[in-house]
């Protein structure tokens, strides 16, 4: 599975929210201003050369679907943030966003929970 750039990342959780759209569906769920139209486009065939998106011809348009699923990507980039930047370690990961003050007392006794109820 191919690194995503922000930008690609960006529309594939659009495209899996949809679950499948036209670039035009794809540019009325971004933020405004939207990029322009050919900007997407190009984004979008970058997705689908990584194999992230295939796409079905309708006329003269594509319609795009997701082939990678989104708890696929998201636990491979996980996996790779907490290898790279935390010695593999998820422990660390969490220290990490305790010192910053990311997460609070009582969202860390919530991840306890629901560890204990796995």
């Amino acid at each position: 599975m191919e690194k995503l750039t922000y930008q690609e990342e960006e529309l594939m959780l659009i495209i899996w929210e949809q679950g499948k759209g036209f670039i035009k569906d794809f540019l009325q769920k971004m933020e405004e201003p939207p990029p322009p139209y050919t900007t997407v486009a190009s984004v979008v065939k970058n997705l689908e050369k990584k194999g992230y998106v295939t796409s079905k011809r309708y006329g003269n348009t594509y319609e795009y679907s997701p082939i990678v699923d989104e708890n696929d990507y998201k636990s491979k980039f996980m996996s790779n943030v907490v290898r790279n930047y935390f010695e593999n370690s998820y422990k660390e990961m969490v220290s990490f966003f305790v010192q910053k003050q990311k997460i609070s007392t009582e969202e860390l006794q919530e991840i306890i929970k629901l560890i204990e109820k796995q």
